[in-house]
Formats: C-alpha cells, structure tokens, sequence
C-alpha cells in the first residue's frame, strides 16, 4: 500500500490531498449551513479549522491518514472533506470518515461519488481487503448514506468516543470487504448515471 498524495477525479468532483491553504474554503464551505452546530459529528467552528487540517497532516505524515478536500467541478468550490484513516498496510484495511459536505452539496451526487473514487483506490490500487466507515449511533442520515453505499452494519462500539461537547458517543462500524466491492462499485456506478 503505496499511500502517498494523490487527486482522485471523477465527473462531479475531485479530491485533492489536504494543506492548510484550504483552511479559508473550507471555513466557507462549513459556513454553508453552519455545519459545526450540529452534535453528531466533528465539524471545527472557523477558529479552529487550522488545528483540524494540522491534525490530519499529523496522521498523514505518521501514516495512519490520507485526507483530502472534496472540490465540486460543477462550482470549482471547496464543499467539504474527508479522509482515510487507520490505514493498516499489515491488514490491508483502512478507513473512509471524517466526511462532511456543505449544506448546498448535501443530498447531490458529490458524496456518491467521493465515496466511489476512495474505495476504487481502497479496493484497486491498495488492494485492501476491508474498508470500514464509522458513525455516530445518532446520525441517521450518515447510517442510511452508508447503507445506500452498499456497506454492512457490523454492530455499535458502545461509548467509542468522547466527543468535544462532552458527549460519550456510541458509534456504528460498517464495512465493505474485497468479495463484496464488485457488485458495490457497479451498484454505485448506477446511482451516478
């Protein structure tokens, strides 16, 4: 597993690697719905959006993350960002989250389709074995997003995580594996025609 910067592009959208010369859209795109009040997922109010990128880069440079920004090609705009995480090379797994989308860019086919893009590179080009997505048990439009990707619930990681309101967090843990990733990719190539 070659996990080294890379722009991923598809129709809709193109994920570039993550710098902290995206710290000001990605403000402007959080702004998009004031996404940073809602209490299911960590979204940085604008004061601490540089903390949150150098955090990324962090794990980025330790090996452990892979974060990009999501760029719509429709608006040539920062919408959002996600990232791959707890990247085993040994296991040949990894994970796809910390992914938000601006409010105007929620429920179009930008999400499909980052997700499409990172577990092709997932599946194709690390050949993974699994790809796990992680959400909070109270996130029912993250849950159902995740179901229509075509991932399964594998069951709640009880009090997970602490978030920063304080909040002891349940998470759901769903996963694709290796097997199933030819009939997910087709699947999601469909919802995108």
């Amino acid at each position: 597993m070659e996990v080294s910067p890379i722009t991923l592009e598809g129709q809709h959208v193109r994920l570039e690697p993550l710098t902290q010369a995206h710290a000001e859209p990605l403000i402007a795109a959080a702004g998009d719905g004031e996404l940073w009040n809602t209490q299911v997922t960590i979204i940085p109010e604008p004061v601490g959006m540089k903390d949150y990128i150098q955090a990324a880069l962090d794990g980025q440079s330790q090996g452990r993350e892979f974060p990009f920004v999501i760029i719509s090609k429709l608006s040539n705009q920062v919408v959002g960002a996600t990232r791959f995480y707890d990247i085993s090379r040994a296991d040949r797994k990894a994970a796809i989250g910390y992914t938000w989308l601006a409010k105007s860019a929620q429920r179009t086919p930008i999400n499909t389709e980052a997700k499409l893009l990172l577990l092709t590179h997932a599946f194709e080009t690390w050949k993974c074995v699994r790809v796990e997505l992680v959400t909070d048990v109270l996130n029912d439009q993250s849950r159902a997003a995740i179901l229509r990707l075509g991932a399964k619930q594998e069951g709640i990681l009880r009090k997970h995580l602490i978030l920063p309101s304080g909040r002891v967090r349940d998470s759901v843990i769903f996963s694709i594996t290796d097997d199933e990733w030819p009939e997910v990719k087709a699947s999601l190539q469909n919802r995108l025609r």
